[in-house]
């Protein structure tokens, strides 16, 4: 499935603004993410068709979570989210789709539903946080650091996202529930607290 141009539009300016933050070139980036530096530039000109692969790949290289590039922030005290009007994030064996983004304190938890396909593998290098999955319906293969582990409906896997891993259905389609989870960075916890103790 391609990426709505919302998604390309909201990540093209996220990238673009995180990559200037940290002052590296297009060549620099590409060294650390693995992304070929035409692909990088058609991404941050909205032009590209992101796939798991790439954006997991970007938020290892910049060391920073998912929803820090495809944000779209709610608003109010009750969050509906409706599976029809949430954009699909496509791998080669995963589709996504973002729930919701949740911070407090120093932490931030990222809410997704992940459907796993039968038509491939969906493999990570690694990327920042911590990976928590909770299986719906189906057989999950999870495969981290080279051991598999089988997960029926209702079973749980947590692990150290930075490790390789990868998830596989060999019998029938998968539904789950994948929650990231990442530490605040330290100089954005002082910011808020600098925000919240401020003067009024």
């Amino acid at each position: 499935m391609t990426p709505s141009s919302s998604v390309r539009q909201t990540l093209a300016a996220n990238l673009r603004r995180e990559r200037n933050r940290r002052g590296l070139s297009l060549s620099e980036l590409s060294r650390l993410s693995r992304i070929g530096k035409a692909t990088l530039s058609q991404l941050e000109s909205a032009t590209g068709n992101p796939t798991i692969e790439t954006v997991f790949s970007l938020s290892r290289a910049l060391d920073l979570p998912i929803s820090d590039l495809l944000e779209t922030d709610p608003s109010g005290s009750v969050t509906v989210v409706r599976a029809a009007d949430t954009e699909v994030l496509s791998g080669e064996g995963v589709d996504l789709r973002p729930l919701r983004r949740i911070q407090t304190g120093g932490l931030i938890v990222e809410v997704y539903d992940q459907q796993v396909r039968t038509d491939g593998r969906q493999a990570s290098l690694g990327h920042a946080g911590t990976e928590h999955t909770i299986v719906q319906s189906g057989r999950l293969d999870v495969e981290v650091d080279g051991h598999l582990t089988r997960l029926g409906p209702g079973d749980y896997i947590a692990f150290d996202a930075s490790i390789p891993h990868g998830y596989a259905a060999p019998e029938g389609p998968v539904r789950s529930v994948l929650l990231l989870q990442y530490r605040t960075p330290r100089s954005q916890q002082d910011d808020d607290e600098s925000a919240v103790n401020a003067p009024h």
